[in-house]
């Protein structure tokens, strides 16, 4: 089988973050009828269904919204190998090498870079978005300055400071039977639904599992293991299954009612977000910058 191309991959996504083919196809500067071209060919290379086509409009089916989330991650590797490849060509070795997990990625880390590249555009900056624990991983080895992590930890070896935090939520699509349920849920019985969740070693998958133990009710059970949050929050529209996922990250889908939120009455979500780096070393120039922007401008948890 013929693999997706980027371009058609990135036709895709924007198909699901502006609503319709022709404003995906504006953006990307090409003719309606091309990208719809484009998304046929992808259609029949994956063998799925990805676009409803309706005399109303169009819209990503159930598996085109999951194919979209995985999509998002595909594309963000790639401009990170483009970005790399770049700092080769032109012999620059990255001034400041950051690591951040994806809710950081996503939501924090690209603004406090801007800051750094502000106050000193000749900066070069590397970034790597990688789950928290791979993120611990490539601080101790000094394979990066200064990292981002959401887990909970303990972090063994490193030096932590708080920068940010965000909170937890359950969601649901509108259809399901927690989204008209009258009470809170209780720890147990989100204990014993299968639920969509991250994969091993994610903040947001350690977040969850920690919060179910200080509530005494037992692990999480995974019915689908995704590797971002996009997929994630894909899945659970399409109807997957519950997951408990970064409110920052299901705003859009929430407001819009593709998503429910579904409180928890005996658990607490809420989580520091946290830099980290080698204990015992004194971070200094762009690394020292940018932990100090992180510090002042990173948000409060968010009230229940």
């Amino acid at each position: 089988m013929t693999g997706p191309d980027l371009d058609s991959l990135r036709l895709l996504v924007l198909v699901d973050d502006l609503g319709s083919i022709g404003q995906a196809a504006g953006a990307l500067g090409i003719a309606q009828p091309s990208a719809s071209k484009r998304l046929s060919t992808l259609e029949r290379q994956l063998g799925l269904s990805l676009v409803d086509r309706t005399r109303r409009g169009s819209a990503l089916t159930p598996d085109g919204r999951v194919i979209a989330g995985w999509a998002h991650r595909v594309l963000a590797e790639v401009d990170g190998l483009r970005t790399g490849a770049e700092a080769l060509r032109t012999q620059r070795g990255a001034q400041l090498r950051v690591a951040a997990s994806m809710t950081l990625a996503e939501h924090f880390v690209p603004a406090w870079i801007g800051e750094v590249k502000r106050s000193g555009p000749d900066t070069y900056v590397g970034l790597e978005v990688v789950n928290s624990e791979q993120v611990a991983d490539l601080v101790a080895r000094g394979r990066v300055d200064l990292g981002f992590v959401e887990s909970p930890g303990p972090w063994p070896g490193l030096a932590t400071r708080r920068v940010a935090a965000d909170r937890l939520v359950v969601v649901v699509p509108a259809g399901h039977a927690w989204a008209r349920r009258r009470r809170p849920l209780r720890a147990e019985e989100l204990a014993a639904t299968p639920l969509v969740v991250r994969e091993p070693g994610s903040g947001t998958r350690e977040t969850v599992e920690a919060a179910l133990r200080r509530a005494g009710v037992g692990a999480v059970q995974p019915l689908l293991e995704l590797g971002s949050a996009s997929a994630v929050r894909n899945a659970v529209i399409a109807g997957a299954g519950p997951a408990v996922i970064s409110d920052l990250d299901v705003v859009r889908e929430v407001a819009g009612r593709r998503l429910v939120p579904v409180p928890v009455a005996d658990m607490e979500l809420g989580r520091v977000l946290r830099a980290v780096w080698p204990a015992g070393r004194r971070l200094t120039g762009p690394a020292a910058e940018l932990l100090t922007l992180a510090v002042k401008s990173g948000p409060s948890v968010p009230k229940a």
